[in-house]
This record gives C-alpha cells, structure tokens and sequence, in this order.
C-alpha cells in the first residue's frame, strides 16, 4: 500500500489552493466541505469543488456529517473520478459509513473518530465497508468529552484506535492537526508520537507542515541500515540463533526489518 503519512487540508471554498497543496509533497490532499467552509458557503464551495476535481490528479474530500442538511448533496459528488477517497467526519454509525462507501464506488473511506459515541463505535467503524483506515480527530473528541487536558491523558485513546485498526486488519490510524503552524518543534514532537504509537501517518493544516511529517514518518538511514543487517544476519544464520548489534535477533526482531524496508519500498515505487 502507498504510504499515507501526510494529508493536507484545502478548504473547499479556495479550489485554487488545490494545485499549490498537491505540489507541497503531501501523499494526499483532502478538500475541505466541512470546517473550513462556513454554512452559508457551503452549496458555492461544492460547486466550485466539481468544477475543479480533475482525473488526473485527485484528492480526497471530507463531506459534511451524515446528520447534516448538506450530506445528500454531499454524496452526489463523490461518484466524480476525480474523488480518490472520502473522509467522513463525526463518524459514529458503520450504517453511515456503508452509505458512504457505496456513493463513493469502491473507492476508500476514512471515518473520522472525533466523539464519545464514535470513539465507542471503533471496531464497528473499523470494519464497515471500504474504510482504509481510521483517523482521530483529537480537538473535536475533547471538546465531546469534555476534557481539559495535554495530550498525554489522550495516549489511551490514540491506542486504542491502533488496536482497533490491528483487530480490523485495515491500516494504521491517522492521527490529527498539530494547529500551531510555525512550531516546528511541537510538531515533529506530535508526529514522532503518534509514529511510536503505532499511526501511519498525521493531518496537516499548512503545507509547511507536510516535509516535517513525512520525515517523521519516514524510516530513518539508521533505521534502514540496521534492517539491512538483522535480514542479512536472519539469512546467514540458516535458522541458528544470531545477535546484530549486540542483541539477540527473534522472529518479532526480522519482522521489524521487514516493516522498515517494506516502508522504504513503497515509498520509493
């Protein structure tokens, strides 16, 4: 599978945005019908989106929630071969999901993860039709659940949405903005996080934001070389027990180095 490690938000009333973010380096763009364009826009930045969705290059969009006005509409564009996936937000009913995925046509939904209820619904969302992957929208689940907190009280939660994901067989979670959008630091802190977690990749708001995410997720030259040595050890050992770099090299270790490598591969293809 291509990686995902970066998506990066467009809103769907600034369609000519669209060319400078699939230029930025994102591995995907996703425009915006839902946050980022405000009710009375809404029927404008959806005609302006069909106007612009082009075959050749296309982009994800998250639509508006399944208990919106604008959801029905909403469906109607995704049957366009420019839409390569959808994001469905507030995503809390694997009914609504299937609706999703049968206006979209085969191609990926991406439930968003922002409630209580959603939260609680993981598995069920996990394993509705034509979802690719989870993502978490840490803001919105807050302010749902009321807390006030740093991210270290939602590690639990971003977690549990990787073993959800795990249990469904389907990719790793992607996890949500970093909004200070000149703090470098807090954000290669964010993603290297969510990367030790076990996500796949993290929303971006800026495209200066995309180089930094995708560096950290990306394997790094250490990384990559130690994988060259433990599957080059496996190989020669014939089955013996081995150590590489001083550590004893089991199953679980080969299958690390396979993932490492694997990474480097598709993200070279």
């Amino acid at each position: 599978m291509k990686p995902l490690n970066s998506l990066l938000f467009v809103p769907a009333s600034r369609p000519e945005r669209i060319a400078k973010a699939l230029a930025a380096g994102a591995d995907a763009v996703i425009v915006d019908l839902e946050d980022a364009v405000a009710p009375a826009d809404k029927d404008a930045a959806r005609a302006a989106l069909a106007a612009a969705l082009d075959p050749a290059r296309p982009v994800m969009v998250r639509i508006n929630g399944a208990d919106s006005t604008w959801f029905a509409e909403d469906l109607e564009l995704l049957g366009h071969p420019g839409v390569a996936a959808v994001v469905l937000p507030k995503a809390e009913d694997a009914d609504d999901v299937a609706v999703v995925a049968q206006a979209v046509a085969g191609r990926p939904v991406l439930p968003l993860v922002e409630s209580a209820l959603g939260f609680e619904q993981r598995l069920a969302l996990a394993h509705a039709p034509g979802v690719q992957r989870l993502v978490f929208g840490h803001i919105d689940f807050q302010a749902d659940m009321g807390m006030r907190c740093d991210e270290e009280e939602l590690l639990p939660f971003r977690a549990a949405l990787v073993l959800a994901s795990r249990l469904a067989d389907i990719a790793a979670p992607i996890d949500g903005v970093t909004t200070a959008i000149d703090d470098e630091a807090l954000l290669r802190a964010d993603a290297r996080r969510a990367r030790r977690l076990g996500f796949g990749g993290k929303l971006c708001i800026h495209p200066r934001q995309v180089a930094v995410v995708n560096a950290c997720f990306t394997p790094s030259a250490d990384e990559v070389a130690w994988a060259r040595r433990v599957i080059e050890a496996d190989a020669n050992a014939g089955g013996a027990a081995v150590a590489v770099d001083g550590k004893m090299v089991d199953r679980p270790v080969v299958l690390r180095a396979q993932a490492i490598l694997s990474e480097v591969s598709a993200r070279a293809a």
